[in-house]
């Protein structure tokens, strides 16, 4: 299966490492022109762009999507370089602070919010102002396994990813007049840089894979071929949805021993 996602322009947030790295890159190697954003480590989405260049077009941008302006600002400099977007990428987020909640620092816990949920909702309405007026597009909203996964500590990371789900099926049910597809994507257990200290100790590796019935964490090339499907025309039908890509995390492997 060829999938071409050639001329379609398309915005990955936190696209200079880990899961947005892999992402920006296998919608580039689609044919996809891609704008990676950024807020810290510029150098980064640099490589990243050099790199995409190669097969394709990028521009890098720089905004915190937590504050408004500069998503307003991120989305108008992708109209003045390209004319519009036809892919959304909400990729951009933390997990915070392992904090009980009955600990918890406030500032902290909305920091998350703002980010992961309230940021992802900045720029699809942004997204949304152009696809809507346009009748095509695609937003593909990053989630986790902790959209239906408890995970002691992060209150405000699968409040938020909770929430985003919920708010990528409202945003489907709004836009599919206008023929927009809004999805989330919910990865499990990706190696990354940033969860490192997982994966390099044998101790804590051996009890995160107990719970990946595949035996193995994912890498950010999957998430990013199961985007490129997503935002393709394979998956027209597909939208208010989540889809898990999570080594079968959320099947509860500790029920194979019995109930």
């Amino acid at each position: 299966m060829n999938i071409s996602l050639k001329g379609k322009r398309a915005l990955v947030t936190g696209a200079n490492s880990g899961i947005g790295q892999g992402i920006a890159l296998s919608l580039a190697e689609a044919g996809a022109k891609v704008a990676v954003n950024y807020i810290v480590h510029p150098e980064a989405a640099e490589a990243v762009k050099e790199t995409i260049d190669k097969k394709s077009e990028a521009i890098t941008i720089q905004a915190d999507v937590s504050n408004p302006e500069q998503v307003k600002a991120m989305f108008k400099q992708l109209d003045d370089s390209w004319g519009g977007i036809d892919i959304l990428v909400n990729n951009a987020g933390i997990d915070g602070k392992r904090m009980m909640s009955w600990e918890a620092d406030l500032d902290a816990w909305r920091k998350v919010i703002e980010i992961d949920l309230i940021g992802a909702f900045s720029c699809a309405s942004e997204a949304l102002k152009r696809m809507t007026a346009q009748k095509s597009g695609v937003i593909i909203n990053i989630t986790s396994v902790h959209e239906v996964i408890a995970w002691s500590g992060y209150s405000a990371y699968t409040a938020a990813k909770a929430a985003l789900g919920m708010l990528s099926k409202t945003l489907a049910q709004e836009a599919a007049p206008y023929g927009v597809r809004v999805l989330s994507l919910a990865p499990g257990a990706i190696q990354t840089p940033i969860n490192q200290d997982v994966w390099s100790n044998p101790d804590t590796l051996k009890d995160l894979l107990e719970k990946i019935p595949l035996n193995r964490m994912g890498k950010a090339e999957e998430i990013g071929k199961m985007a490129v499907l997503l935002a393709s025309d394979f998956a027209s039908y597909l939208t208010g949805t989540s889809v898990f890509v999570d080594g079968a995390m959320t099947d509860y492997p500790d029920f194979s021993h019995g109930g």
